[in-house]
């Protein structure tokens, strides 16, 4: 498993698959049902992207196989970051790749293809737009990989890429 970026912050007690596991939230056996929501995510510099604790858990729980957790936690960061339109971009590109890896397990090629395109034609518009590199993140290195992964047709999601950050 790749270095953790936000070490402090525990992982859920399994990787929530829609139609096998319970709900996190909504099912009273789900790991995270009836804890204390969490706050809203604050709006944070792209360039301040060190001092991002939700982004840097959102990369742990990817690279940890958490791919339903990680979506949601950058979905609120997405949602902070609206009007800041390349950082949204990028949120919402790793937010499809995530999805597209679950979509792996979920045994759902078409989505897994789908969702894989959006995602890194997203990362690729801002990797022209910033040199390659955002957030911590090697755009052109990630969406290369990214893409052959899912051109892959792949059937083990733990053989996507990781997020690696500068």
């Amino acid at each position: 498993m790749s270095a953790r970026y936000a070490p402090r912050r525990p992982f859920p007690a399994y990787a929530y698959l829609p139609g096998r596991d319970p709900h996190p939230t909504g099912d009273p056996a789900g790991h995270s049902f009836r804890s204390e929501p969490e706050p809203a995510a604050a709006y944070i510099e792209p360039a301040a992207w060190r001092d991002n604790e939700d982004y840097r858990f959102g990369v742990d729980l990817y690279n940890a196989g958490f791919l339903w957790e990680a979506h949601e936690v950058w979905e609120g960061l997405w949602h902070a970051a609206k009007h800041d339109a390349q950082q949204a971009e990028f949120l919402q590109g790793l937010i499809q790749c995530a999805a597209a890896s679950l979509k792996v397990r979920m045994q759902q090629p078409a989505g897994v293809r789908k969702l894989a395109e959006l995602g890194t034609a997203r990362l690729e518009r801002v990797a022209r737009a910033t040199r390659g590199q955002f957030m911590g993140l090697q755009l052109r290195e990630f969406v290369d990989a990214f893409s052959a992964f899912a051109q892959s047709q792949p059937v083990d999601a733990e053989l996507r890429p990781r997020i690696e950050l500068d």
